[in-house]
């Protein structure tokens, strides 16, 4: 991205200590609202995503961005013995050891508050990684495509799901009113941050999607590319490789 998109404007911190600010701030009401904006849809989306980790038979799958731990809950339908769900927001993660707690997975899963551009973690570590609604919130897109390439073994698969504009008629007129006038509105009258559904929205359109994306993964040194959109193009996922 040309221009660096943040949620709040005329803060002196980093986009990444806006970031944590921002998901501390709504972790509360975040899964339903989710729920609400997307229609319901996006367990769908994730379904798909989970269905391409399986396929690969992982045995160590991190997820970034966790946030509550949708998607880390959902991989448990893998054979996977160790599920990690990495995120920089202390109150995300606090909702989502509560619901792996509620399901009794916390045997496979573990929650990890970590950086995504900094990661704990050995080289070739991971048979799997996903990033699901949160790669347009890293600070530097390069350095954390780096960090995961690295943590990503040779031959593991990486997968992400992420937000992108739709360009046909009438989907882009539809996409683009309710992004700007109908999400941010919810946004203000559910959660308790009133600028954070505006920044999600924001930084959905400013975000490269599509090709312009399957570029950057392969600059960054990822293989065997494809971007697979979903629901008229208002969701991409993308899936890669490591050589």
């Amino acid at each position: 991205m040309s221009k660096i998109i943040t949620p709040y404007k005329n803060s002196s911190q980093s986009k990444k200590e806006q970031i944590t600010q921002m998901f501390d701030n709504i972790s509360g009401n975040y899964d339903q609202l989710n729920r609400v904006i997307s229609f319901g849809i996006d367990v769908k989306w994730r379904k798909k995503v989970l269905q391409i980790i399986s396929n690969s038979n992982p045995d160590k799958i991190l997820d970034i961005a966790t946030g509550t731990g949708d998607l880390a809950i959902l991989m448990a339908k893998t054979n996977a013995n160790k599920i990690i769900g990495l995120d920089i927001s202390a109150g995300m993660l606090e909702v989502g050891k509560q619901k792996i707690l509620d399901k009794n997975l916390s045997k496979t899963i573990e929650m990890v508050l970590a950086d995504s551009e900094n990661m704990p973690f050995e080289d070739n570590y991971f048979d799997a990684i996903t990033v699901a609604f949160g790669i347009r919130n890293f600070e530097n897109l390069e350095k954390g495509l780096k960090e995961i390439l690295r943590v990503l073994k040779p031959n593991g698969v990486f997968v992400i799901l992420e937000t992108s504009v739709p360009v046909k008629t009438p989907y882009k007129q539809g996409y683009a009113f309710y992004t700007k006038n109908i999400l941010p509105l919810i946004g203000k009258l559910f959660s308790k941050d009133n600028v954070a559904y505006g920044y999600l929205s924001e930084s959905a359109a400013a975000f490269p999607f599509g090709e312009a994306l399957n570029n950057i993964l392969r600059e960054n040194g990822f293989i065997d590319v494809v971007a697979m959109t979903q629901t008229f193009g208002v969701a991409t996922i993308y899936s890669a490789s490591k050589r």
